[in-house]
């Protein structure tokens, strides 16, 4: 199967779970401190790319004049747009394609966003490449996504069992690099450690049982001594949990950026 439809297939069965903070309290807990971080102001028109159910589109749409959400999943869009008629969101005009081919003018965008996308996609520098091109003179470019953590281990491996549709995660210096390459200085970095309950990790995937408790044996197996992970679990209240690295990341055009 090609990625692109791993990831439709996969996102579309996580449509309904994909902002429940019931089993995703992690990624709307934060959403608050990457919105502060990308410091939007009433006169920005932003997009957000991969954007989901548009959770980061709908919280910017109080602080901007205008927000396009764009994402490749149908399923997503439809609970995003649904969504944000029930909160009485009208900036925020939800669009469908591929991030990697994103169909509008170069400088179309004040602020350009996108959260967790990179570590889906076969192809991140293109994404960056996408979102910097977009972007306008004077605009800025903010990416959120899962890191490659400390310590040894193949996390990738444990996150492709979880969700079929999960790519590889960039170091930290990765992405500041893909986004130097193409033409945007990154001024401000926010990495920080999250950690995660696995048992509602992998609800909201939807994981099938059986390989939910694999992944449970192997995180078990590491904590009495066993092969690293690099999923870096650990017990609370005799219930396993893992730690994510989380980073954010604040980019400035540059004049004379690629193409």
């Amino acid at each position: 199967m090609a990625h692109d439809d791993l990831v439709r297939r996969e996102f579309a069965r996580q449509a309904e779970t994909f902002e429940d903070a019931r089993v995703n309290a992690a990624f709307t807990a934060h959403l608050e401190r990457l919105v502060d971080f990308a410091a939007p102001s009433t006169e920005d028109v932003c997009l957000d790319v991969a954007c989901g159910t548009g959770l980061v589109a709908r919280a910017l749409g109080g602080r901007v004049r205008h927000v396009n959400a764009f994402d490749l999943t149908p399923e997503m869009l439809a609970v995003g747009k649904a969504a944000a008629d029930a909160e009485g969101v009208t900036n925020v005009v939800f669009l469908r394609g591929d991030a990697t081919d994103l169909p509008f003018l170069d400088g179309s965008f004040s602020l350009v966003v996108t959260r967790f996308s990179l570590h889906q996609v076969s192809a991140p520098e293109r994404v960056v490449r996408e979102l910097v091109r977009v972007c306008r003179p004077g605009g800025r470019v903010v990416v959120a996504d899962l890191l490659r953590g400390p310590g040894p281990g193949d996390p990738d491996r444990v996150e492709r069992l979880r969700d079929p549709s999960h790519g590889r995660m960039l170091t930290a210096e990765a992405v500041a690099g893909a986004l130097a390459d193409a033409g945007a200085a990154v001024t401000a970095t926010d990495v920080f450690p999250v950690e995660r309950p696995l048992r509602t990790w992998l609800a909201q995937a939807r994981t099938p049982v059986e390989t939910g408790r694999a992944i449970a044996a192997q995180l078990r197996a590491e904590l009495a001594g066993g092969p690293p992970t690099g999923m870096r679990p650990l017990l609370v209240d005799d219930r396993l949990w893992f730690t994510q690295t989380w980073g954010h990341f604040f980019a400035t055009m540059q004049s004379g950026r690629k193409a």
